[in-house]
């Protein structure tokens, strides 16, 4: 397991560390990224007595695109291993610790990226610090913890990154805009704002997302296809992993190619 009461705390899940929670506490509803309804706090039909998965090998033909692109950025570890002190059984009480973690953990896997930047590098730093400290708390701490007023402490900072980062030269305002299934392709994107855009299904092949933040936008299904991604701001993994790429999209250094993308055409 990576991140421990002592260390700094998992951005990144460890399943093995964990015992698959995001497979028993969430509910889900037949739809695209799901195939079946599964009502919260009740085992997926697919999980296996020993936490595994039984269709982890096809979950997307099998129609759970949604399970791939999810990620608890390492609060299902930090539930099982820290909060509940290395428990091997679930109790319901961890669902409501992993609601609350999981978006925190998030928070801190954004503000890594924000802490390397000279603008705004020491105050990331010093949230992180506070986020950290908040994480590590037990079950009843974190019961009374205000996620929203982390996130709106985190965002504000957000603003001044993506601020510092544009220099003055921003580019397209499309923040929460509704670009589903959008041809993007010959739309200026260069450092423009896209935080909580919708952009399922959009058509991005080819286009140039230096220094554009993503922060909370909806990439499902998103055709990135020789997009240039490696600049843009404020992107996670699971956004990545929900969209489609190529051998020729470029990706930001800090985050892991999806495996299934080697599967798809190259596209124009």
């Amino acid at each position: 397991m990576t991140g421990s009461a002592a260390g700094s705390p998992a951005r990144s899940s460890d399943c093995s560390a964990c015992l698959a929670l995001c497979c028993v506490g969430p509910s889900f509803a037949a739809s695209a990224d799901f195939a079946v309804d599964k009502p919260a706090h009740t085992p997926c039909r697919h999980l296996r007595s020993d936490h595994g998965c039984a269709i982890h090998d096809r979950l997307r033909p099998r129609g759970f695109p949604g399970c791939v692109a999810f990620d608890c950025f390492g609060a299902g570890q930090q539930v099982v291993q820290v909060t509940f002190g290395g428990s091997d059984r679930r109790v319901p009480a961890m669902f409501d610790a992993l609601e609350v973690l999981r978006p925190l953990h998030e928070v801190l896997a954004l503000l890594d990226e924000a802490a390397r930047s000279p603008a705004v590098g020491d105050d990331a730093t010093a949230l992180v610090a506070r986020v950290e400290a908040t994480v590590r708390g037990d079950a009843d701490d974190l019961a009374v913890v205000d996620v929203g007023a982390v996130r709106r402490e985190a965002g504000a900072l957000f603003d001044e990154y993506v601020a510092a980062v544009h220099a003055g030269r921003p580019g397209a305002d499309l923040r929460g805009a509704d670009l589903l299934g959008a041809d993007l392709r010959r739309r200026g994107l260069r450092a423009a704002r896209l935080r909580g855009a919708l952009l399922v299904g959009a058509d991005l092949r080819g286009v140039d997302l230096d220094r554009t933040e993503l922060l909370g936008a909806d990439l499902r299904g998103a055709d990135v296809r020789g997009a240039r991604l490696e600049g843009a701001l404020l992107l996670t993994a699971p956004q990545l992993t929900a969209t489609r790429g190529d051998a020729a999209t470029t990706v930001p250094a800090h985050l892991a190619r999806p495996e299934h993308w080697a599967a798809l055409p190259s596209g124009p």
